[in-house]
């Protein structure tokens, strides 16, 4: 609430600098803010009474707006690359995906390891877990385990994350 948008008939008033000028009225308020050109706004309207502060309000906005672009930058977004595998994946072949996870991982990216289960495969689950472990125990140089390996259906999957202390 600003300036003539203020309902509250007493107001806490904050001075231009930062000084406790008392508890004025709206329209008092609203005149020694006028005479220093600046605005009058609440800042916490569920205080009794309202706490308001006279304040340049376009500047105000203007950092506002500036310390939320500067906080949405700073903030990482974190993608997950997902590797699939067979649980009758030959050794080059293995190798290529083991070459993938780690460049995700360095870059990191969160991997998401999955094995699917075709036909009568499924009956051999303890297969699949043991590809998926080879791969859990191939980056654990780059990466650490955040959920073990876990059926979901007719896959299993493992998910990796890039290492906090990485060995190099």
């Amino acid at each position: 609430m600003v300036n003539e948008g203020i309902h509250a008939r007493e107001l806490r008033l904050i001075g231009a600098n930062g000084d406790q000028l008392g508890i004025k009225s709206t329209k008092e308020a609203l005149a020694i803010a006028e005479e220093a050109n600046l605005d009058l706004v609440v800042v916490a309207p569920k205080a009794k009474p309202p706490v308001a502060k006279i304040i340049d309000y376009g500047k105000y906005r203007f950092d506002r707006q500036k310390k939320e672009r500067e906080a949405r930058k700073r903030q990482k977004t974190v993608s997950v690359k997902e590797i699939r595998l067979s649980p009758t994946i030959d050794s080059n072949d293995f190798n290529t995906k083991l070459k993938n996870a780690k460049k995700f991982l360095t870059k990191g990216e969160r991997v998401r390891v999955s094995i699917r289960f075709k036909g009568r495969a499924i009956t051999h689950k303890s297969i699949g877990r043991d590809v998926l472990n080879k791969m859990a125990e191939a980056t654990s140089d780059v990466a650490d385990v955040t959920q073990r390996a876990k059926m979901d259906g007719r896959s299993m999957f493992l998910m990796l994350a890039p290492s906090k202390n990485e060995k190099k």
